[in-house]
């Protein structure tokens, strides 16, 4: 027998809304010179191979925040009236109403309408109160649009029960919400076209896409960005079962939104203080899942479901959208970002599920560079310790909006490609006419003895593995940033630190003599035993850099990145959902097991002289809650006492190859 012990703890060679309410912020305003660059990137064979350096960035307008802020705001009052109404839906209630129409509209010219439905507030209320913004960017204020804005239902200003991701079917729901706001919209706005389209990032993305659903014939152009697909596979609030704590307990009891709202209020949810900037110390403090409701200032009923529903039953296979996209009658554009630690699985999954279950529509999908929301946040160049040469949404921007002025106004056919998806690590553009791409050539990465890992060479020892103890009082944390919020620059940030930590196995393969790049899914095949009955595995593939580098000069100041290990993918596992999501299974004690699932779609060249490393942990702290390492039947009800220290190893030998399953493109 061989142990793993020393690659725990260090490096063994073989010889990286704030929901909606944040995406209303100021965007940069984008040049006609832009908007003609993203175009023509688009329609020719360079929008394929355009690199950071090669494309020309658009340019921003209004460099400076505040005055484009306050010219663009200005711009909207001068050119806009505003008016709100109530609209009724089909069994009375009545959903509040935002709408801006530009001031020349008339019978003999009309303007399409631009909706976005949201629970985040349609506001500033009140009709001399303009939002600062009302389209992606000012470029489609200019262009002229009805911009329509609708709090939904049993949120703000609309009547009736608000349900988290309300699910399809019944007498009324989101669909038919959509249905009859956007009847009533083209039967009542005075200057409207006939053409409807909607967008949201987020939770507006959801409704964006659930919207789609039966579509309404003059519901003629869609962009779900971000959307929510499934609340306990992946997007949001689990991850493949797993709790994701600082999430769920910072949106629903820290930004308020589970809180109730008894009858329709202008006023925004009261958010919490933590007491204390360390969300790591406060998390831990909190103790077990059970104390969290002590905090809550009253009862939170989604909290409520959570606890009540611990494993994939009715409840959350109720809101699974992606099986009940159909009947899709609108273009649709799919929109995300490789660093979205938000909702990455959403689109993902609803553009697989549309395209199957719609044929003959237009249906496509955007991956960038981005964090949640970031395509319309910043310039996109950077995120944690991933640099990509280029203001990568400065040139999205002008493609998203070539999009909405073809389906809306009769514009050019940006000549979207099914897939347009920014590779990482070499940093360029790339089309696709599938997604994942069709020429993938599989591989398998094998874990090897003494942390080693190889392309396609399974292990042959009889018996190997790597062990690390795993202690829910010293969890390892997900990030080195101090916040009581989730981090968006985790997901690219340097895994140094973690792997220096004794309960962290590390795996890495040799230097690379040529360039590999991964594309689509990945999928993990884990033999592991723990001396417990219950745990947790996170996998995270990590791009490792050539350990001599060059200074670099960045922000004034001079940084090496030689060495760093920069995270490309991670995601976690409960392993009691192994065999089921809706059926958990203890472990037997020390006995090797198969844990096997699927990580999200990476597209990402690690280059000649690069490594490709692998960590496992079992704790992700606080992004993750912490399993207590002893079965019991609700974590969220488990006590302090149930916590308990475990001995985990992960299996690389002849009858345990512990493996990650990738898919390679051709050079």
């Amino acid at each position: 027998m061989t142990s793993g012990r020393g690659v725990a703890g260090g490096r063994m060679r073989q010889g990286n809304d704030p929901f909606s309410r944040e995406f209303q912020m100021q965007h940069r305003l984008l040049t006609l010179s832009a908007l003609a660059v993203a175009l023509s990137m688009s329609a020719s064979p360079a929008f394929a191979q355009a690199t950071a350096a090669k494309v020309p960035a658009p340019v921003a307008a209004f460099p400076a925040a505040d005055p484009a802020a306050e010219a663009r705001a200005n711009y909207i009052r001068s050119h806009y009236d505003k008016r709100e109404v109530q609209v009724p839906m089909r069994d009375g209630v009545k959903l509040f109403t935002v709408v801006y129409t530009p001031k020349d509209a008339s019978p003999t010219h009309r303007y399409p309408i631009l909706m976005q439905r949201t629970p985040y507030s349609s506001g500033p209320y009140g009709t001399d109160a303009f939002k600062k913004s009302l389209g992606q960017t000012a470029d489609y204020e200019k262009d002229g649009f009805i911009f329509v804005f609708q709090d939904v239902r049993g949120k703000y200003m609309s009547e009736g029960e608000y349900v988290n991701m309300r699910p399809v079917g019944g007498k009324v729901d989101e669909t038919t919400d959509t249905w009859d706001t956007v009847d009533w919209m083209v039967k009542n706005l005075p200057g409207n076209s006939g053409k409807v389209g909607q967008w949201g990032i987020s939770y507006p993305g959801f409704y964006t896409a659930i919207g789609a659903i039966n579509s309404h014939p003059a519901l003629v152009a869609v962009s779900p960005q971000a959307p929510i697909a499934n609340w306990f596979l992946g997007d949001d609030m689990h991850r493949n079962g797993a709790f994701v704590l600082n999430m769920a307990y910072g949106f629903f009891n820290g930004m308020g939104f589970g809180y109730p709202r008894p009858q329709p209020t202008g006023d925004s949810p009261k958010g919490m203080d933590f007491g204390t900037n360390d969300g790591y110390g406060y998390y831990l403090g909190l103790g077990g899942l059970g104390n969290a409701p002590r905090q809550f200032r009253q009862p939170i009923s989604f909290w409520d479901d959570l606890v009540a529903h611990p494993d994939y039953d009715s409840f959350w296979q109720a809101r699974d959208l992606p099986p009940h996209m159909k009947n899709v009658h609108a273009a649709v554009l799919y929109v995300s970002g490789w660093y979205d630690t938000e909702d990455f699985y959403g689109p993902l999954h609803l553009y697989k599920a549309t395209e199957a279950q719609n044929p003959g529509i237009h249906n496509s999908i955007i991956i960038g560079p981005w964090t949640h929301g970031g395509w319309l946040r910043g310039k996109g160049d950077r995120v944690g310790d991933a640099r990509f040469g280029a203001d990568t949404a400065l040139q999205y921007q002008p493609v998203e909006y070539a999009f909405f002025k073809h389906w809306l106004k009769g514009g050019p056919d940006p000549d979207l490609p099914e897939a347009w998806a920014f590779e990482t690590g070499s940093n360029q553009w790339k089309r696709f006419d599938a997604w994942p791409p069709k020429n993938l050539q599989p591989r398998t990465l094998y874990f090897q003895p003494n942390g080693g890992l190889a392309f396609d060479a399974k292990p042959t020892l009889a018996s190997s593995f790597g062990e690390y103890v795993s202690d829910p009082a010293k969890p390892v944390p997900y990030t080195t940033e101090i916040m009581t919020r989730w981090s968006r620059d985790y997901i690219a940030a340097d895994q140094r630190f973690a792997a220096s930590r004794p309960d962290v196995l590390v795996y890495e393969t040799t230097p690379l003599d040529h360039d590999v790049t991964l594309g689509g899914p990945i999928k993990v095949k884990l033999w592991v035993s723990t001396s417990g009955t219950d745990s947790d595995f996170i996998v995270k593939l990590i791009d490792v850099n050539p350990d001599k580098m060059a200074d670099e000069t960045e922000d004034g100041k001079r940084i090496n990145r030689g060495g760093q290990q920069t995270m490309v993918r991670a995601e976690p596992m409960r392993a009691r959902f192994r065999e089921s999501f809706s059926h958990p299974k203890p472990f037997v004690p020390n006995q090797p097991t198969a844990v096997n699932y699927a990580m999200n779609d990476v597209l990402h060249t690690f280059k000649a002289g690069h490594r490709i490393m692998v960590q496992v942990q079992s704790t992700w702290f606080p992004f993750i809650d912490r399993n207590p390492q002893k079965y019991v039947d609700n974590i969220y009800l488990a006590k302090d006492s149930d916590f308990i220290k475990a001995t985990q190893r992960v299996y690389q030998d002849a009858a345990h190859p512990t493996s990650i399953e990738v898919g390679v493109l051709p050079e």
